[in-house]
């Protein structure tokens, strides 16, 4: 009876353990407006750690991660150099593309895991989101999360390169919260 209760205890804790290594960890929150014209409505959202070392892409437009990248070299440059794009496998970049969504409120989470579906240790991490619109004007929002020390909404910062204003309507209202 008494290796009963251990081997409960044990597999209670593992799957305590799992469980939270399945939670969420942090999320981006933005308002997109999507833009009509050739060479817009570009984006990508990202983690790095501390170091920056590139962790997990949460999503990506289709159009840049299927190879418009190599007919646009402007197009959300920073994403595609850190993800290591051009070493990807088409069902690996199936996986974190989708098609440019409609105007409104998006939400990305991310999990706590890499790209390998492995969850990371608590510490210091970076959230990215880089939009490209018209061509060579950028603009990359990024934001510190720390696993590990609970909940937080930590300061966004941003960088634009070209004409800031036509980033500003593509996307705006930027927001991060540290969930763990």
């Amino acid at each position: 009876m008494k290796r009963f209760f251990v081997f409960f205890a044990l597999l209670t804790a593992l799957f305590l353990t799992d469980a939270a290594a399945q939670q969420a960890a942090a999320e981006l929150t933005f308002t997109f407006t999507r833009q009509s014209g050739a060479a817009s409505n570009q984006f990508a959202v990202w983690i790095e750690d501390s170091g920056g070392r590139y962790i997990k892409t949460l999503y990506a437009t289709r159009y840049t991660a299927n190879g418009g990248w190599r007919n646009r070299a402007t197009s959300i440059p920073v994403w595609v150099r850190q993800s290591g794009l051009s070493g990807m496998t088409s069902a690996q970049i199936n996986v974190l593309t989708g098609a440019t969504p409609r105007t409104g409120n998006l939400v990305y989470t991310w999990d706590g895991t890499d790209s390998r579906g492995a969850a990371v240790p608590n510490g210091d991490y970076i959230i990215f989101l880089e939009g490209t619109l018209r061509w060579a004007n950028q603009v990359i929002y990024r934001a510190p999360i720390r696993l590990g020390q609970g909940p937080s909404s930590p300061e966004v910062s941003v960088e634009y390169t070209g004409d800031p204003s036509a980033e500003r309507v593509m996307i705006g209202g930027v927001t991060v919260r540290t969930l763990r």
